[in-house]
């Protein structure tokens, strides 16, 4: 099982702790397992934010291993705000991990590059959340880890989940098969879109995020918007089909989980926010993924800060003043244009777009040297002001050097995020950094009050 097995984790773990808090009578009738955790051993930890809570929450596949998750969550919840911020990082993100002690049947560490859900295949829990401060600089209080063994029975026990199917879907790989429209999905059905590649757009591991992130929505829309939470039957229910697939850090009580409750009973749907950490294609392991920068540290600051992030160079596309020192017309800025995405002939429709704003493109085709997941401008060296003039054209782009290039460029159109150009219009969903909008925007955040209208 891959990333698919699903960040509805979170909205899982959320709701256990509400309903043991709820109905702490039956607190003692489940058999919670815990994990020891020594924080003694993580070194320096980022400091702790009054009135801001983490969890790390995990989604694992206890039939195949389960040492390795395959889904983490980091859920922050700022009770003065009044809102819960959900940071989904990619399991393939490669990190550093620090050393790690053996525990368990685990082998230990001696610290190194990897990608960061190895860390608890070396040292449990304990290693998975040193690593995890060590990377985002963020303070955890509690972990909490859930098989996917549970997740149809959940789904099953609050009547299913309504989400609309834009386009039918056939996917043996994840045993799916849904026609278009509004429906409601069973267990089986609501796990196999999380699990589907072939339903998203761009058929990648970062496109089924998207998919499990509007099934978090759509699982805390059907408890919070009838009487689920008000029957402690219906409650009972669904912590019987959940502690069985449990583990949580020793330090996670009943009464802390109480504490957590208080602060996000009121919170709205509108105000549980989801994202993305920002990533580019590792260049040190094949098919991993590493943070982006600027933009990862800014949302690591200020999901540790239990803020938005700052809005002053938020977006996607941060490419600076390009033309600093140096007077650039696109007339000046010859590229090859390369498809990276699975829409056949995509290329050959943004030529004439990019012609249309000067610059020269002087061949079209495949990004078979320097393939991308998202949209990247390759250049030499001595040619970065070319190439930001470039990307300050599109509506979202990164800039990387290539020693090999030359005076050309390579535009590369990413799967996941190609947008078009920016004098298009096509930008739709990110907000400009000045426009004092939702600085989340520019991440592609949702919130689990979303829709996904169907036509």
């Amino acid at each position: 099982m891959s990333a698919g097995q699903w960040a509805a984790c979170v909205l899982t773990g959320v709701l256990i702790a509400a309903s043991l808090t709820a109905y702490g009578a039956y607190a003692s009738a489940f058999d919670i397992r815990t994990e020891q955790i020594d924080t003694d051993t993580w070194g320096d930890r980022p400091d702790r934010v009054e009135g801001v809570h983490n969890i790390l929450l995990l989604g694992v596949d206890t039939e195949s291993g389960g040492d390795r998750p395959d889904v983490l969550v980091i859920v922050n919840v700022n009770v003065d705000a009044g809102a819960v911020t959900m940071v989904n990082v990619p399991r393939d993100l490669v990190v550093d991990i620090p050393a790690c002690d053996p525990v368990g049947d685990s082998p230990g560490w001696s610290g190194g590059r990897d990608q960061i859900n190895h860390s608890m295949m070396y040292g449990g829990l304990n290693c998975l959340g040193d690593t995890m401060e060590n990377t985002t600089g963020i303070h955890l209080d509690h972990m909490v880890q859930v098989d996917f063994a549970g997740f149809e029975d959940i789904v099953d026990t609050v009547g299913g989940v309504e989400m609309c199917i834009p386009a039918p879907i056939d996917d043996p790989k994840a045993d799916l098969r849904l026609e278009a429209g509004r429906q409601r999905l069973d267990g089986a059905e609501a796990l196999g879109l999380a699990r589907s590649r072939a339903s998203t757009e761009f058929g990648s591991d970062l496109g089924r995020i998207q998919s499990q992130q509007r099934l978090i929505g759509a699982l805390a829309r059907e408890v919070t918007g009838g009487e689920f939470l008000s029957s402690p039957t219906s409650v009972y229910s669904l912590l019987d089909s959940v502690t069985d697939n449990l583990v949580t850090d020793d330090a996670l009580t009943v009464d802390r989980m109480a504490e957590l409750v208080i602060a996000v009973r009121d919170v709205n749907l509108d105000r549980m926010n989801m994202v993305m950490v920002p990533v580019v294609d590792s260049r040190e392991f094949a098919y991993k993924v590493e943070v982006r920068e600027p933009e990862a540290s800014e949302l690591f600051a200020a999901v540790a800060a239990g803020e938005p992030l700052a809005e002053e160079d938020g977006g996607e596309d941060d490419v600076g003043d390009g033309a600093a020192g140096e007077d650039v017309d696109p007339s000046d800025v010859s590229l090859r244009l390369l498809n990276g995405t699975a829409t056949d002939g995509l290329a050959g429709v943004v030529r004439p777009l990019l012609e249309a704003e000067g610059f020269t493109v002087t061949d079209i085709g495949n990004p078979e040297q320097r393939p991308s997941e998202v949209t990247t401008v390759y250049h030499g060296p001595g040619r970065e002001t070319q190439a930001r003039v470039l990307a300050d054209a599109l509506d979202t782009a990164r800039v990387e050097e290539a020693a090999d290039l030359g005076d050309e460029l390579e535009l590369v159109m990413g799967a996941t995020d190609w947008k078009g150009l920016a004098t298009e219009g096509s930008g739709g969903d990110g907000a400009d950094p000045g426009d004092g909008g939702d600085p989340l925007d520019g991440l592609e955040s949702r919130s689990a009050a979303d829709t996904v209208t169907c036509s």
